[in-house]
């Protein structure tokens, strides 16, 4: 299943913009999120909690009602890991996976879509550059020794180069990455937060608009969604917000 807007089973009112963060403590209480947003969201992140505990049952459920799967495994691992784990993500429920973007790790995971053949055709790899709840100060504690505008770009030159589809970055370093990728190229930003929105664990973050007028090609919701009393009536607002972005 194609990453790209005519390729997708989206109801009227769904945007593939717009990425739902499953971030829920176990599979029920997943599902009955899915449930309550209906038409409103085409596209469902599926991360390390859920798939730790039946999630790539939930990702074949969920391509069965028509959405889009991002699988975020975060793969890293030696390359003959990351080469299966991408053939399986390919042959599986999977339009979207996060590798860290290292330069082995992102040629391991190419080399393991690529032996899906036609039927991986549709699976799109995107790096994680530095996790959005990271500041220079964790990047100095964890001796990086660059700061983390310079780390990001670094990365984002490499998987340019190495030819994987794109990239996951704050939405505050969208429009440098923007500028020196090609036009195709994915920019996924997680710590997307509508205004007034509590900022949670995030350090790195933006508002929907501003996020995608910076040249994001995805933005990434969790709680301001899934946490909201009626997350229905939270995604139509933010849907409301990008429609014309």
């Amino acid at each position: 299943m194609s990453l790209a807007s005519a390729d997708i089973s989206i109801k009227p009112t769904a945007d593939p913009r717009l990425i739902l963060a499953l971030d829920e403590p176990d599979l029920a209480a997943a599902r009955a999120l899915v449930t309550s947003l209906g038409e409103h969201i085409s596209f469902y992140k599926v991360g390390l909690t859920l798939l730790a505990q039946g999630g790539l049952k939930l990702s074949h459920e969920l391509r069965e009602q028509g959405k889009s799967v991002f699988q975020d495994w975060k793969l890293h691992d030696i390359g003959a890991q990351v080469e299966g784990a991408a053939l399986a993500c390919a042959l599986g429920a999977c339009d979207l996976l996060t590798v860290h973007a290292e330069p082995q790790v992102m040629s391991a995971a190419l080399r393991g879509r690529d032996k899906a053949g036609q039927a991986g055709a549709g699976l799109k790899i995107i790096g994680v550059t530095v996790l959005t709840s990271l500041t220079d100060d964790d990047l100095n504690e964890m001796g990086y020794g660059v700061a983390l505008g310079d780390l990001v770009l670094r990365r984002v030159d490499q998987a340019a180069a190495i030819g994987i589809d794109g990239v996951v970055a704050s939405p505050l370093e969208a429009a440098m990455i923007r500028a020196r990728v090609p036009k195709d190229f994915l920019i996924v930003t997680p710590g997307v937060r509508p205004y007034g929105a509590d900022v949670d664990d995030q350090q790195r973050i933006s508002t929907p608009q501003d996020a995608l007028l910076s040249g994001a090609s995805h933005l990434v919701v969790g709680r301001p969604i899934s946490r909201a009393p009626d997350p229905a009536e939270a995604a139509r607002n933010i849907l409301a917000a990008i429609h014309n972005v």
